[in-house]
């Protein structure tokens, strides 16, 4: 990013800074101010850029690298991915894993593109229609398509470069809005919680959720800058990606309203990143609908094929009831996922209190309060909840400014057993022990 202040921040990597109250967070740093190089020259836009985000993407890296390599060692230490199908958290190397589930659908895709259908399915309780790809959106698909017609590689392979590209800006963005809120530690901090966080082992490989959190990240950041067209435009691709850019969409949507109100920033421009935002969203619904024959066929296809719908949190509540009694009698229940799962809600308070102690902007508190109400409101994969969380990136910042008064040393023994845990809780207990 280009230097926004000719006058240099405080540093704050190499000391702590003095305690501050809850209602008054320390000011953070002018973002993107000019590095100076050893000469003494500022060393341009990519010096600067590289200067900023280098220790956030080098954190996150390391960490991301170091969970990936415990659950490759956990899965050739057990094998048990040799004995289950290709589509289903198996493979014939164990990095084979890391394309199946929805992995595999989104091969399919790149491949063969879409035939959205509803095909009645008879004798099973709980599905009415076959499985068909048009329930999967359409834009990291598009992107692997890409990649393999640029690099010549396959589906699988194309996939994890998308993925692992889009993770760091991902990255990127988590540490450009943290450090508007909290400083550079805090952004730093933040970028590593993003690859430890439950649910974070699907960041590499062949799904979607880095793509998505990537848009949303930089979407946010692009409203607490007022760049509104930038924030429009970004909110109507994120639509192109998952069902849940519905929250970013709204909060990017209601933020612009009121700035329209209040005219802060003019006219045109909120009211132009308004009127785009929900375009990605609705225009792939509509076209899958108009394939089908039936306008609400994406809706009847994700209830009658994956059972997944809406139901005002009640399969949440009475599938933490039944994992905490030790019940595991419910839809796709998977004991390990679901506990941590459990610890996860319990956390998850704590984690809000913390974000809305910093007085975040609106844009941050709807993103945040919408992910989350979407992921605990529909009838899911209880287990998964870590995943659906995974893109309420703003529930990392309010603990990435906790931690900051920490020492860099103190820090590093912090992160480092989550670094290796987080090959189990985010990465094999998601693939080989449940169903991400």
């Amino acid at each position: 990013m280009s230097p926004s202040s000719a006058t240099p921040p405080r540093d704050d990597r190499e000391a702590p800074e003095a305690p501050e109250t809850p209602e008054a967070p320390e000011a953070p740093e002018t973002p993107g101010a000019t590095a100076v190089s050893a000469a003494g020259r500022a060393p341009g836009r990519f010096g600067a850029a590289v200067d900023r985000y280098a220790p956030a993407l080098g954190a996150y890296a390391v960490v991301k690298a170091t969970g990936l390599t415990v659950f490759l060692l956990l899965l050739s230490h057990t094998e048990d991915f040799l004995k289950k199908d290709p589509g289903r958290g198996g493979g014939a190397r164990p990095w084979d894993v890391l394309g199946t589930w929805d992995g595999i659908w989104y091969q399919r895709i790149a491949e063969n593109g879409y035939d959205p259908q509803l095909i009645p399915l008879h004798g099973y309780p709980l599905a009415t229609y076959y499985e068909n790809s048009s329930a999967f959106f359409p834009l990291y698909p598009w992107l692997m398509r890409l990649v393999g017609a640029v690099t010549g590689l396959g589906p699988y392979g194309s996939g994890i470069v998308v993925s692992v590209l889009a993770s760091f800006v991902a990255a990127a963005g988590i540490f450009a809005v943290a450090e508007r809120l909290g400083g550079f530690r805090a952004g730093v901090i933040a970028a590593v919680i993003w690859g430890l966080f439950p649910g974070s082992g699907v960041e590499w490989a062949v799904y979607s959720d880095s793509l998505f959190v990537a848009l949303s990240a930089w979407a946010c950041y692009c409203v607490m800058t007022r760049n509104w067209l930038a924030a429009g435009v970004l909110a109507l691709v994120a639509g192109l990606n998952r069902p849940t850019a519905a929250a970013l969409i709204a909060a990017v949507s209601i933020s612009a309203l009121v700035a329209l109100v209040r005219r802060t920033d003019g006219v045109a421009r909120p009211l132009t990143a308004m009127l785009i935002t929900p375009w990605g969203l609705l225009g792939y619904v509509a076209w899958v609908g108009w394939r089908m024959g039936d306008w609400t066929g994406y809706f009847k296809l994700q209830r009658g094929a994956w059972n997944r719908y809406f139901d005002w949190g009640a399969s949440t509540a009475r599938s933490t009831l039944d994992t905490v009694t030790g019940h595991w009698t419910f839809w796709q229940s998977n004991p390990a996922p679901d506990l941590i799962a459990v610890g996860l809600l319990i956390a998850l308070p704590g984690l809000l209190v913390l974000l809305l102690r910093l007085r975040p902007p609106l844009v941050l508190v709807l993103y945040t309060l919408l992910t989350v109400v979407l992921a605990l409101s529909s009838n899911q994969i209880y287990g998964n909840i870590s995943r659906y969380l995974l893109p309420a990136f703003p529930l990392f910042i309010g603990l990435a400014v906790a931690l900051r008064r920490l020492r860099p040393s103190t820090l590093g023994g912090l992160v480092a057993m989550p670094a290796v845990a987080a090959g189990w809780y985010a990465g094999y207990a998601l693939f080989e022990l449940g169903i991400p």
